[in-house]
């Protein structure tokens, strides 16, 4: 359920309750693909830096250790140690970036698997049964992500074979609901909004799914090679259409900067991987801008990361420590730059929705945006 609490222009200020607990939003869902975050961080992690939701992926976890598995030792949270909110992504788009050679049919799609070769068939009914297995908080359906640009017949047939598909994930959910032994009889199904970056598709195809009355509504296919300008007229263009009583979710997305963006425009949740893989080269997010940790002139620096910080790298170490981690190859390194990164992502998320209470988002906007966007 999302109860919106605030509005400035079209930022909204909300919560979204689950049955693995509360989500003060606007948020930002940080990305533990195969149940773990890239760096060493793990679920018990997530706490400590003020993560409210674990985002893990579909299909991988279906490739390895195997979604039954999951299922047989009591589903993700006790798999991974997580608690709170997981939402799991429907594996819609792993499949097509990752999978060299796929056949999309109204049934489904036949692909092959980027692991070891061997071929996988995956439709709205696999989809959401792997979800089941997992017993995640929120389930995403199954969708085609088209990649930018794309011809508008393909976008068009796309969105309309989206429809179709999230129809049999809605049939699919509530059967898999309903069954006994089921991991979480209470979990959620969102729906994605596809169409490229033609706002006549998207509005119609918006229009369509928010008929269905889902839990949630997510904006997909997008940081997939349009222009950011790009990006945020779609936003502009499919909110007016999103149930205002129902978290919004920008998949994929992104930069600070693109957050902000977001939220403006009437965004609720979050989620990318790029913090975490940024990190894990030594492009680090501070409040004063962004800096590159490998720099020569950090190798001295006895200053934290970012002197405005409390996370737990900030609090114990220094720059020229972590560089030296980071040059060495030591796993240390990256765990302590994704620690970082991540939590200067949820201490964000913390600012904005500080800002939508007290009635300031937009002063707030203006002074962070050249900040979070700096390079130093």
């Amino acid at each position: 359920m999302y109860k919106l609490l605030k509005r400035e222009g079209r930022a909204r200020r909300g919560e979204f309750t689950t049955v693995h607990g509360t989500v003060q939003t606007p948020a930002f869902m940080n990305v533990a693909t195969c149940g773990a975050i890239k760096g060493a961080v793990s679920s018990y992690d997530l706490v400590d830096i003020r993560c409210q939701v674990q985002l893990c992926n579909t299909y991988h976890l279906h490739v390895r250790p195997g979604d039954k598995l999951i299922r047989e030792l009591g589903g993700l949270h006790r798999f991974t140690g997580w608690q709170g909110p997981i939402l799991t992504d429907s594996g819609g788009f792993q499949v097509f970036s990752l999978a060299k050679l796929r056949k999309i049919k109204e049934e489904g799609v036949t692909f092959n698997c980027h692991i070891d070769g061997r071929e996988i068939f995956m439709g709205p009914e696999e989809s959401m049964t792997i979800q089941s297995n997992l017993g995640s908080t929120i389930a995403m359906a199954f969708d085609e992500c088209v990649e930018n640009p794309a011809e508008y017949k393909y976008a068009l047939d796309s969105a309309e074979r989206t429809v179709r598909w999230l129809k049999r994930c809605a049939e699919k959910m509530a059967e898999l609901n309903a069954a006994p032994g089921t991991i979480n009889p209470a979990q959620m199904l969102f729906g994605i909004n596809q169409g490229s970056v033609y706002h006549d598709i998207r509005v119609e195809n918006m229009k369509q799914i928010a008929k269905l009355d889902l839990d949630g509504y997510a904006i997909g296919g997008l940081a997939v090679g349009e222009t950011a300008e790009e990006m945020y007229g779609v936003i502009e263009a499919v909110e007016p259409f999103m149930p205002a009583d129902k978290p919004r979710y920008l998949m994929g997305v992104g930069t600070p900067a693109n957050i902000i963006e977001g939220v403006s425009r009437g965004v609720d949740l979050f989620d990318c991987v790029m913090p975490s893989r940024n990190a894990r080269h030594g492009h680090i997010f501070t409040r004063s801008g962004i800096i590159n940790i490998n720099n020569k002139k950090y190798e001295n620096d006895l200053l934290p990361l970012d002197e405005q910080c409390d996370c737990p790298a900030c609090r114990k170490h220094s720059r020229a420590y972590i560089r030296h981690l980071l040059k060495s190859g030591e796993m240390l390194g990256m765990r302590l730059a994704v620690l970082h990164n991540l939590y200067f992502y949820n201490k964000l998320m913390e600012d904005i929705r500080e800002s939508l209470d007290n009635g300031c988002f937009s002063e707030f906007k203006a002074k962070t945006l050249p900040l979070v966007s700096k390079r130093i």
